[in-house]
């Protein structure tokens, strides 16, 4: 009996000479199951199509299904090469939903501003190691998966997980604070970081040089008219970055540098991201220094029974905090009925959770802006006019990741 596979997206041609060839979704070079539909002439390509929505799983759906603190494990499957800036955004949603982003303790402030820099860094290592990988720098993906390892080791030393983490909590970081051992190892990483070796590597590379510069170019019109974010849209020389435009966490309390870049081809998005690496150091660094300067005792989770779970050791003796545990375990967090959007700047770009309550324990609306989606609409634009093999390299200079893409 045949199969009803829905509606097929076909790419007319140009030109009777012309040849049409899918790339993916079964590529590695697509970074997930993404189709392009491309019209070639020999290796130039004359049109583009992006095919999407071979992975959805409907994530905003599930988030609506789970209550409030529920849905933290679902953010990380995400963008899973940066589980923790994911969590982050999506807590500080509900945070603003309920009104309480002014109550957030400095120490949570601290702590989730260098796990989300230690994220943005694991997840550029696997960006500059799969895009080095796609254009025949194989040392550099070993490099980069040896440096991302060891913050992997990090995040299981701070919460037991080493990917699909779900380090913060509603309120602050929920039951994992670190002492000063996990700082030290952060210290004894940035230390050792070997980020300069990657760096020489590929900066004056002139093979990397020739796949690169001059390839896939963005203007500034171009970047601000698809809504792009991130790297993509500072490779095209604008300064945007919530970091700094609307500072969040802890990002108002600690110096760095803005690394911009004017050509908007895919060697510019690489210097962006490079640059973005050497940035989130100085930044752990002095989360690192602040965490060590604050005094004995620092909470670290928000001081509000409708939010923060009691001490587990007063539940079965402090009628007060049974009753509380029992609420937030029953019930979860429950804001009052309204809306809220927040947006962070995660490794991509800006990452937006838009909530509508009803005063339930569940979101009654959940929608994600997530920057893979949006930035992945300009691939289409610059394929045209660039070789078979240049569309690998655009591809990768984007840095999409497809569980983010079809959440």
């Amino acid at each position: 009996m045949a199969v009803n596979a829905g509606p097929r997206m076909d790419l007319e041609r140009t030109s009777p000479d012309s040849m049409i060839l899918n790339l993916g979704p079964q590529h590695p070079s697509t970074h997930g199951v993404l189709r392009l539909l491309l019209e070639l002439d020999g290796e130039e390509v004359l049109g583009c199509k992006a095919d999407m929505g071979y992975l959805h799983r409907g994530v905003e759906k599930l988030i609506e299904a789970h209550d409030y603190r529920g849905g933290i494990t679902l953010t990380d499957r995400m963008d899973y090469t940066a589980g923790p800036s994911n969590n982050m955004g999506y807590l500080m949603a509900i945070e603003k939903l309920m009104g309480i982003t002014d109550e957030i303790p400095l120490r949570a402030r601290y702590l989730r501003t260098a796990v989300a820099e230690l994220s943005r860094l694991a997840s550029h290592h696997i960006w500059i190691g799969t895009h080095g990988l796609d254009i025949g720098a194989m040392s550099a993906f070993l490099w980069s998966l040896r440096e991302r390892e060891k913050i992997l080791y990090l995040f299981e030393e701070a919460c037991g997980a080493r990917l699909t983490t779900s380090f913060m909590r509603v309120g602050g970081t929920g039951p994992h604070d670190v002492g000063d051992q996990w700082l030290d190892n952060v210290e004894a990483f940035l230390e050792g970081y070997a980020l300069h070796e990657i760096d020489t590597l590929l900066t004056e590379n002139e093979v990397f040089l020739e796949r690169t510069r001059d390839v896939g170019h963005i203007t500034r019109e171009e970047a601000l008219s698809y809504g792009l974010t991130g790297p993509v849209l500072r490779g095209s020389g604008v300064a945007w970055d919530l970091r700094k435009a609307r500072p969040y966490a802890a990002y108002d309390l600690v110096d760095f540098e803005l690394p911009v870049f004017e050509e908007g081809d895919v060697y510019a998005r690489y210097l962006v991201r490079l640059n973005e690496m050497y940035q989130s150091c100085r930044i752990i660094g002095q989360c690192v220094e602040a965490l060590r300067g604050l005094p004995s005792g620092s909470p670290s989770n928000a001081a509000l029974p409708t939010v923060t779970p009691p001490d587990i050791s007063r539940v079965p003796v402090d009628m007060e905090a049974m009753i509380n545990h029992f609420k937030l375990v029953m019930h979860g967090v429950q804001p009052e009925p309204g809306e809220a959007y927040f947006s962070i700047e995660n490794p991509k770009g800006e990452l937006g959770f838009y909530f509508v309550s009803d005063g339930s324990g569940e979101p009654y609306r959940c929608h994600v802006r997530s920057p893979s989606f949006v930035n992945l609409a300009i691939i289409e634009k610059i394929s045209v006019g660039a070789l078979i093999a240049d569309v690998v390299a655009i591809i990768g200079s984007v840095d999409i990741v497809l569980g983010e893409v079809d959440r």
